[in-house]
C-alpha cells in the first residue's frame, strides 16, 4: 500500500465518520447547495448530505425522503462493483451495462426528469423534494 492509498483511505474514513455522527440538518459548517441558496430550486443532488447521514445510520426511509435519486445512484454503484468483482475474482465475463453507449443518455434523461419533477410544488411531485 502506498502513501496515496493510505491517505485516500483515511480521508474517506474521516468523511464517513463525520456524516455518521453529524446530522447536516443540525450544523451550519457543511456546504449548502448553491443552486438552492440562490434560486430556491432543488437540484438533483439536494438532500444528498442528509441522505448519506441517514444511510450510514441505517435509516433507509430517511434516505428515500431526502433524495430518491440517491437510491438509484447507490443501486447503480453497487451493480457496477458487483459486476467488476465477479469478473475479476471469479474470472467471469459478465457485460457491465454501465458501459453501454446508451446508458449515459438514459441516466441524463432520468436526472433531468427528476430535477423538473421535484421542483413542481404540487402532490405527488412535492414528495420528491427533500424533507
Amino acid at each position: 500500500m502506498t502513501f496515496k492509498h493510505v491517505a485516500i483511505f483515511l480521508l474517506l474514513l474521516g468523511i464517513v465518520l463525520l456524516y455518521l455522527n453529524i446530522n447536516p440538518n443540525e450544523v451550519d459548517f457543511l456546504p449548502k447547495c448553491p443552486l438552492y441558496f440562490t434560486t430556491g430550486l432543488y437540484c438533483p443532488g439536494c438532500g444528498s448530505q442528509r441522505a448519506t447521514h441517514q444511510l450510514l445510520n441505517l435509516n433507509f426511509l430517511g434516505v428515500v425522503q431526502q433524495n430518491l435519486l440517491y437510491v438509484l445512484g447507490f443501486v447503480i454503484f453497487t451493480y457496477h462493483i458487483v459486476i467488476l468483482g465477479l469478473n475479476r475474482f471469479l474470472n467471469k465475463t459478465y457485460y457491465n451495462y454501465i458501459y453501454h453507449p446508451k446508458t449515459p443518455i438514459a441516466l441524463l434523461l432520468v436526472i433531468i426528469a427528476f430535477w423538473i419533477f421535484r421542483n413542481i410544488p404540487t402532490y405527488p411531485f412535492n414528495l420528491l423534494a427533500p424533507q
